[in-house]
């Protein structure tokens, strides 16, 4: 039986920096994980020269613990940020891709909006604030700039996201900083312009809000984590592992394996946690794991020469109401250097989501084809047109969708570390889904255990 002072479950991205930070801080850690490789979905794969994410393609520096997680990292991994072209978003409307307004000629003259709500959002600052805690992000959108807005924007932006249905997502929930801006300031718009004259911090101002990846792909942020917390510390195949109070401590068991820790981080999904954490009671397990996960299929796809076709965007979402076969393109070559062979290109296709779950049935050959056809009509390349390179990532519990019910996970989250303060369950099923969210999340977590630990060692000094 070998004891540990600290036992982080799950090498996704929430637990390797939760882990990371904590060994700079000169704790003793462990991760387990229960795959033969860490990172969670963030994997990345080269062939023939493309770089092709199989999870998240990008991030956002969101929060100040982003740029300082590089700063730890140091010449270990380099953060890129997106190029300019990253600054256009396309949105797809009859049959082709325009661009997302920008400015005010752009969001006059768009044909993405109808005149009407071009015309109703000057109104916006003066519309009444809602009174429904649970109105979805469509509805309040909706109600505040138009419908238009929702089908051309909110939706797209949701389905890029959270790949969900803007009308099934509680705003406080899914967008708690947009629901803000109405009932803080009654308006998205004097909302924005009371935050952006707020001063900021030399700290705050490091949140840019830039998309970002790293050179080579997240792969090397990945790698990065795992050097600072020692290969020695990260267990891999910790299949069917299970956690016990212990007295004041704790007892993880897997197979033959048993380790005991002082505290215990879990960051894995919440669908794994009633068989994690099977001494609770099935009411409290039934709150935690009462989160959908919409299905994904992402597929990376190499084109060696784009002859005539130049793409220079972040990519283009499509809206549910244009009934086409994919929720958006993304272009990484035209944000990131040495994604592709010169004079090539690299597309990310993003297909399913909650409104098309069934689409992860659907076979390789049948989604070569979709994209193959897609190249033609979306991508305008020749008729005809085949990718060089395909690959194919499914991921049947993708994306977190927080819907009402969240409102009792968080509660029951809450009473069970008030009742087992050294058990800590973080990970997407709260404060966030982004990367950006994940990374502040493992941060403040470990500067909470290393508080703790430094106050228990301090008082026996």
């Amino acid at each position: 039986m070998e004891e540990r002072k600290i036992v982080v479950v799950g090498a996704g991205l929430t637990g390797l920096t939760c882990a990371a930070y904590l060994r700079r801080k000169g704790q003793d850690v462990v991760v387990l994980e229960a795959t033969d490789r860490i990172g969670g979905l963030m994997q990345t794969e080269e062939v023939d020269g493309f770089v092709m994410e199989q999870g998240p393609s990008t991030g956002t520096i969101k929060h100040p613990e982003v740029a300082e997680l590089f700063d730890m990292l140091g010449d270990d991994c380099t953060v890129e940020v997106a190029q300019s072209s990253a600054k256009c978003r396309l949105i797809w409307k009859d049959g082709r891709f325009h661009a997302l307004p920008s400015g005010l000629w752009s969001a006059i003259t768009t044909p993405l909006f109808t005149l009407k709500d071009k015309f109703r959002i000057l109104g916006e600052p003066w519309r009444k604030k809602g009174t429904e805690p649970n109105e979805s992000v469509g509805s309040l959108a909706e109600r505040r700039l138009g419908r238009s807005f929702v089908d051309y924007a909110v939706d797209p932006f949701l389905s890029g996201v959270y790949a969900g249905n803007p009308y099934q997502l509680p705003t406080r929930l899914a967008l708690p900083k947009l629901y803000d801006l109405e009932q803080r300031y009654g308006s998205f718009i004097k909302g924005a312009i009371a935050l952006a004259k707020q001063p900021k911090t030399d700290r705050e101002k490091r949140a840019t809000k830039a998309v970002f990846s790293t050179r080579g792909g997240f792969r090397s942020l990945v790698s990065a984590l795992g050097r600072v917390i020692g290969d020695e510390r990260i267990l891999t195949n910790c299949k069917d592992l299970s956690i016990e109070p212990l007295g004041d401590k704790w007892k993880l068991s897997w197979g033959k394996n048993t380790i005991v820790a002082e505290q215990v981080v879990t960051t894995c999904p919440a669908y794994a946690l009633p068989k994690l954490l099977s001494f609770l009671p099935k009411d409290q397990l039934d709150d935690l794991s009462n989160l959908y996960y919409a299905p994904v299929i992402e597929i990376g796809v190499g084109m060696k020469n784009t002859g005539d076709v130049h793409w220079n965007a972040f990519g283009g979402l499509v809206p549910s109401k244009e009934k086409q076969n994919v929720l958006g393109i993304l272009m990484p070559s035209a944000c990131f250097q040495g994604r592709s062979p010169k004079d090539g290109a690299n597309y990310a296709f993003f297909i399913g989501g909650a409104c098309h779950s069934e689409y992860l049935n659907k076979t390789d050959e049948e989604l070569t084809e979709l994209v193959n056809t897609s190249l033609h009509m979306m991508l305008g390349y020749p008729k005809g047109t085949r990718a060089d390179v395909i690959r194919i990532y499914r991921h049947s519990h993708a994306i977190p969708q927080y819907m009402p019910e969240t409102d009792a996970r968080l509660r029951t989250i809450d009473a069970v570390e008030r009742a087992y303060p050294s058990l800590h369950i973080i990970g997407n099923l709260k404060d966030g889904i982004g990367m950006g969210d994940r990374i502040k999340q493992a941060v403040d977590m470990a500067e909470k255990i290393n508080l703790v630990l430094s106050k228990i060692q301090l008082s026996y000094i």
